[in-house]
C-alpha cells in the first residue's frame, strides 16, 4: 500500500478514546472517510451525528453504527474497544478482560477488512498487540501497536518547558513498555543538534533531573485519570498522527509496538522501539542505537510484558 487517496479509516469502540481519535483524524484530514464502531448503537450513533454535524468544515465524511458492516473498505482500522482504566488499576491490570474482549471482536474485524492495516490501542496496549498477532496471523507490521508514541509526546513537551524551546526541536523518545517499566533513550537524545547533558540553553539538565522527567511522563496517565477520569485528547491526538504515516506512505520514525523477531534477542513479545510507519505498516529499527544500561531497562520492560503474557497462558 502506497500513498491512499480516499482513505477510509475505521475506529472501534466508540468511548473517550475512539472518539477523540476519530475527531484528531477528522481535524488532521488524515482520512477522507471515518467511521466508528460500537456495540452500543445510541452511544454509536449519537457520536457519529455529532461529527457528522460538523464535516463542513474538514471536508471527510462520517459514518459508523452499530453493524459491523460500517468497517468494510476499511485502510485502517484502529482498536480502541476495552474496559477503561480505573484509578490506582495498572494497565497490566486490565489485559485478561480486555484479551477476551479481542478474542470474540477481531475474526469478525478480520472477515470485513481483511486487506487493513490494524492499529492497536487498547490497554495494556503491548500485551494486546501480542494477542492481536496471534488470534489474526497477520504479519506483525500490520497488527501493530501505538506503544510510546504518546508518552515519547509527554517527554518532548516536558523537556521543551524546561528547555525554553519548541516541542518540535526536541529530538527524545521513550521506548520499551507502554507502561511503568518504560524508559527514555537518554543516550540519544538531544535538542537541536546538541546532545541532552550538553545543553547550555539556559540551567544544564543533569541527570537526577532527567530521571525525574522520566518519572512524570511514567505517571501522566495516572495523574490524568485521577484527575478527570480517562485519558483521550492525547492519545487521540496521537493514534491519529499514526494513522497518517500509514495512509500517506511516510515512513514516519515512530516508536510503535511490534511483535518482535530476533531483534536484541527478543522474539514473541511487543513493545516500542524506534520503528518505520508508512503504507506497508510498521517495521522496528534493528540497528537503533542504546546504551548497555538502555538494553538492561529494555530487558526489564520485556520480562514485565513476558509475565504478563504467561498469566494469561500465551
Amino acid at each position: 500500500m502506497n500513498v491512499v487517496e480516499n482513505a477510509k479509516v475505521t475506529v472501534v469502540g466508540a468511548g473517550s478514546v475512539g472518539t477523540s481519535l476519530a475527531y484528531a483524524t477528522l481535524i488532521r484530514g488524515a482520512a477522507s472517510e471515518v467511521a466508528l464502531y460500537d456495540i452500543a448503537r445510541e452511544k454509536v450513533e449519537a457520536e457519529v451525528l455529532d461529527l457528522a454535524h460538523g464535516t463542513q468544515f474538514t471536508g471527510a465524511s462520517v459514518s459508523g453504527g452499530a453493524d459491523l458492516a460500517v468497517v468494510e473498505g476499511s485502510h485502517v482500522v484502529v482498536i480502541t474497544a476495552g474496559a477503561k482504566q480505573q484509578p490506582g488499576q495498572t494497565r497490566l491490570d486490565l489485559a485478561g478482560t480486555n484479551v477476551r474482549i479481542l478474542e470474540n471482536l477481531l475474526p469478525n474485524l478480520l472477515e470485513r477488512a481483511p486487506d487493513a492495516i490494524y492499529v492497536l490501542v487498547t490497554n495494556p496496549v503491548d500485551v494486546m498487540t501480542v494477542a492481536a498477532q496471534r488470534i489474526s496471523g497477520l504479519p506483525a507490521n500490520r497488527i501493530f501497536g501505538s506503544g510510546t508514541v504518546l508518552d515519547t509526546s509527554r517527554l518532548r513537551w516536558l523537556l521543551a518547558k524546561r528547555a525554553g524551546v519548541s516541542t518540535s526541536s526536541v529530538h527524545a523518545a521513550i521506548v520499551g513498555e507502554h507502561g511503568d517499566t518504560e524508559f527514555a533513550l537518554w543516550s540519544q537524545a538531544g535538542i537541536g543538534p546538541v546532545p541532552i547533558l550538553d545543553w547550555r540553553g539556559g540551567e544544564p539538565f543533569t541527570p537526577a533531573e532527567l530521571e525525574q522527567i522520566t518519572d512524570e511522563v511514567r505517571n501522566a496517565a495516572y495523574t490524568v485519570i485521577k484527575g478527570k477520569g480517562a485519558t483521550n485528547y492525547a492519545i487521540g491526538l496521537a493514534g491519529a498522527r499514526i494513522v497518517e504515516a500509514i495512509v500517506n506512505d511516510e515512513r514516519a520514525v515512530l516508536p510503535v509496538s511490534t511483535v518482535l523477531s530476533g531483534i536484541r534477542g527478543l522474539d514473541g513479545i511487543a513493545l516500542s522501539l524506534p520503528s518505520i510507519v508508512g503504507g506497508e505498516g510498521a517495521f522496528p529499527i534493528a540497528e537503533a542505537p542504546m546504551s548497555d544500561e538502555e538494553a538492561t531497562l529494555l530487558e526489564r520492560s520485556a520480562d514485565a510484558i513476558r509475565g504478563s503474557l504467561a498469566s494469561l497462558g500465551f
